[in-house]
This record gives C-alpha cells, structure tokens and sequence, in this order.
C-alpha cells in the first residue's frame, strides 16, 4: 500500500545531496558523454554561473574552444567540447565527454523558449556530431 505523499507524487527525501560533483566525475570517468546547456537569457540559473560551475569541476581539459553554432546559417549560440561541451550559442568541448552549450534566446527553460534551436542541438549531440 503507498503512502499519502506517494499517491500524491512526492518523493520522500532521506538525504540532502550536497554536491553533485562526485556523482559527475563518476560518469564522466566512465567515459560517459553529458550535454550542459543554459539559455542565454535565462534569468533563474544565468548562463554565466553554468559556466562557472562547469569550470569549476576543473577536471578536464578543453578540447575545442568556445565557438559558434549555426543553424540554417544563422549563429544558434555557442559551445564547448571537452570531447563534448556544448554551448547554443557558442559551445566549447572538453577531453572528458561532456560539452556545454548556450542556446541563444532562451530562457531558463531552453526548449519551451526555443524548441526550433534546442532540438537540433540535443539532435547533433545525441548522434554525436559537433554543433
């Protein structure tokens, strides 16, 4: 029999996580790819603090630098590789598979605010190409 707070959809919490970090270098470790993306007009999680978040797990190094993306021949942000960062707008990849991306006129729900970019991207990224 579920409980009153399961039949209503809530979780019940026993722990407090306070730092994802060990659980990324984890799957990072393992190889696994990740897709770190903010709008550039996210006002809740600013761009800027994703990257500043990103960098500061400091445990790759950058493999392509910041650059770019397009869409149609127009810029869709920027991105970052470290074997895969991606930034919509501009993006930049990093040696440990995780890419971060900016989404260029997106809020802080990127696909809500810009479905024609986001799903290109996520496209492009879940068969492994460069934005």
């Amino acid at each position: 029999m579920q409980s009153d707070a399961t039949m209503r959809g809530e979780l019940p919490s026993t722990a407090d996580i306070k730092s994802a970090i060990k659980y990324h270098r984890n799957l990072t470790s393992r190889g696994y790819r990740a897709l770190v993306y903010s709008g550039d007009h996210d006002l809740v999680v600013p761009h800027l603090g994703t990257q500043a978040w990103v960098r500061s797990l400091n445990f790759f190094s950058i493999v392509d630098d910041w650059r770019a993306w397009h869409l149609d021949g127009q810029s869709a942000g920027t991105s970052v590789h470290s074997f895969l960062l991606l930034n919509c707008r501009l993006t930049i990849s990093y040696s440990n598979n995780m890419t971060f991306a900016t989404i260029k006129g997106a809020g802080h729900t990127a696909p809500e605010y810009e479905p024609e970019r986001c799903f290109p991207m996520f496209s492009r990224w879940i068969l492994n190409r460069p934005l």
